[in-house]
């Protein structure tokens, strides 16, 4: 007997159970016709067991049995993988041990799940998903909970976090936690602790969380307002009346309002000999005596009669109009209504710094831009027209050498001073050629200069073609700097602001501290005294030109690391090349500087308000310089010499 016993416990131990199945196939054949007919009603019982087998491969048949890989072979009742099917043969793997072997492919069913089960698999897969050596597929696994977030991902999402070694993957948790919990959390502390979490998120899933608690409904009532109330609607103040009244009428709490279109179509139905209620039609031509025919019909019963206005009053009156949040607890929506606000807050801050960003590195490139238009003008009171070209010779010079040398830092390292070589002599050139044939002659000048303008375009167009040239930045200067998911600035426009801030201090010691930049301040501010003390204006003018120009071809490298370069790229800066050297000062390096910030602020602001419309933007903008320089005609820096000799 006792034989007997030990016989019978033992094939019991055998007994496959749904915790301790010893391999998978014994769990899949406890549940054989849920795993080959399966329905979303009842493949959650098959995947619990899954889960709770514990077992490396459970993982890989998910994956199989979510892609419609999975068979089941007549010969031996069995689930298998299948790897091949070709020529009346095919080719299977062990779900356990992973051998293959090749059967008649006539004796295999393919098990096809729907595409509700696969989703059902799909959500069970991200939990060994969570758990994944590899970073990608955890990553993977977050951003399919991010998609359709559900309460059953608390737990293997919570449970995932202590072990997540990558900080960045384990902050994304955590915060895709916090978020799941403030939705579906079991109770009302850790809801709040949770929202309470997300108070320094500013990343659109954490603040749709919260918006989404905070979810409202209308209602209407004749008492007090029922339920968790976010808001009481006064009609004329919040709500108006129209309105209110329009949400009676379509809860069938009171009457509609007779319409013009309602009394047209009244009035054409009841049409009767000729005749309305007895009055003719030819004398319905006023409003009156349309209302007063509508009226006749109603006080006869045939079509409704109006609702007066002490009628809607009342109605108004004696119903409440409110709006309660869909989430019950009153704890939960007041604790999210406050982080919303802080949230709110910090995302105002962080636009504000991006947009400080934007408009700082746009103030450098128009800084870079009108620096050169600025000595030249400063100094020599020519209006140069073709300045925008020197931009553009010195964007395609960066984009030959670059032809040339392939190496893209090496290229940009030659292209830099050959850029000013270039850009400079075409300066002088005109300057000697041109130029100084017509000082004193402002008009004459500006038409000349254009002409030049107009002439090296189609010099370009003719040497490079009318197709936008590439200028590539080298790979350092690839991607952007990012602060956080609202504030980011890319490394192009960094260098570009460290460009203008080392021509700034370029600048400034060439003018205050050597014997160039002591002669071009002595012309600037009186050209007569500097003469008369032994300085050649005519050469400064030479000097000054060069300089300038060359200036101007290395913002022209700078420019189009990131624009495009073409023969029209010089005309896109012109207009504010001169607005910021009006703006900031003639002839002024610091008054430059202020002018550009003061444009790159204002574009930059206005746009914001519009960034669909950067064309009216722009327009803004002219309108408020012209006003500025009304109030103050020699910019934001005036030089006192210059003006003196005015």
């Amino acid at each position: 007997m006792l034989r007997i016993l030990i016989l019978a416990l033992g094939v019991l131990t055998l007994l496959p159970t749904p915790g301790r199945a010893q391999d998978l196939q014994t769990i899949l054949q406890l549940h054989t016709e849920e795993v080959e007919n399966p329905g979303r009603q009842t493949v959650g019982v098959v995947i619990e067991d899954l889960i709770a087998a514990e077992m490396p491969v459970v993982p890989v048949f998910l994956t199989h049995w979510q892609d419609r890989e999975i068979v089941l072979n007549a010969e031996d009742g069995r689930f298998y993988a299948l790897v091949d099917d070709a020529d009346g043969q095919a080719t299977i793997r062990d779900l356990d041990t992973g051998a293959e072997s090749t059967v008649a492919a006539p004796a295999l069913t393919e098990v096809r799940p729907n595409g509700g089960v696969r989703r059902e698999i799909a959500a069970a897969l991200v939990r060994f998903q969570l758990s994944d050596p590899a970073p990608a597929n955890r990553r993977a696994a977050l951003d399919a909970i991010a998609r359709q977030p559900d309460a059953d991902q608390i737990a293997p999402l919570a449970a995932s976090v202590e072990d997540e070694e990558d900080e960045v993957i384990r902050a994304d948790k955590e915060r895709l936690l916090n978020i799941l919990t403030a939705r579906y959390g079991d109770t009302t502390e850790a809801r709040i602790t949770a929202i309470e979490r997300l108070s320094g998120r500013i990343t659109p899933d954490a603040r749709a969380a919260l918006s989404q608690v905070l979810t409202t409904s209308d209602q209407i009532g004749t008492g007090e307002p029922d339920g968790n109330v976010a808001q009481v609607y006064t009609p004329g103040d919040e709500i108006t009346r129209a309105e209110a009244y329009g949400r009676l009428v379509d809860e069938g709490l009171a009457p509609a309002p007779v319409s013009p279109a309602a009394i047209r179509d009244a009035l054409i139905a009841n049409i009767e000999d000729g005749a309305i209620a007895g009055v003719p039609v030819a004398e319905m031509n006023t409003d009156a005596a349309r209302r007063d025919a509508y009226e006749r019909l109603a006080e006869a019963g045939t079509v409704p009669p109006f609702v007066p206005d002490e009628q809607i009053d009342a109605a108004l009156e004696s119903h409440v109009f409110y709006a309660v949040y869909d989430e019950d607890d009153p704890l939960v929506t007041d604790a999210a209504r406050a982080t919303l606000r802080s949230v709110d807050t910090q995302v105002s801050l962080n636009k504000t710094a991006d947009l400080a960003l934007d408009a700082l590195s746009l103030a450098s490139i128009y800084f870079l831009a009108a620096i050169g238009l600025a000595i030249t003008f400063g100094v020599m009171g020519v209006i140069n027209m073709a300045h925008g070209e020197f931009i553009m010779m010195g964007a395609y010079t960066g984009y030959v050498v670059q032809q040339i040398v392939p190496d893209y830092t090496l290229s940009l390292i030659i292209a830099l001073p050959l850029a000013f070589v270039v850009a400079g002599a075409a300066g002088i050139a005109m300057e000697r050629l041109v130029i100084r044939h017509l000082y004193h002659r402002p008009l004459e000048t500006l038409l000349a200069t254009f002409g030049i303008s107009i002439a090296l375009q189609q010099l370009a167009k003719n040497i490079f073609g009318t197709q936008a040239r590439p200028l590539t930045a080298p790979d350092w200067l690839s991607g952007q700097l990012v602060f956080n998911e609202l504030v980011a600035i890319s490394y192009i426009r960094i260098a570009i602001f460290v460009l203008a801030g080392l021509f700034l201090a370029l600048l400034l010691f060439i003018l205050r501290r050597t014997r160039l930049g002591l002669e071009v301040r002595a012309v600037t501010q009186n050209r007569g005294m500097a003469a008369s003390m032994g300085i050649d204006p005519d050469k400064i003018n030479m000097a000054t030109f060069g300089l300038g120009s060359g200036i101007a071809g290395i913002a022209g490298v700078a420019i189009g690391l990131y624009a495009q370069v073409t023969s029209e790229m010089g005309a896109n800066y012109i207009v504010q090349s001169f607005m910021t050297v009006v703006v900031g000062g003639v002839g002024n390096v610091w008054g430059t500087l202020a002018g550009a910030g003061l444009i790159g602020v204002l574009q930059k602001s206005i746009e914001s308000m519009n960034p669909s419309n950067t064309l009216a933007a722009q327009t803004y903008m002219i309108l408020f310089i012209i006003i500025f320089i009304q109030f103050r005609p020699r910019g934001i820096v005036a030089l006192r010499g210059r003006a003196a000799e005015a």
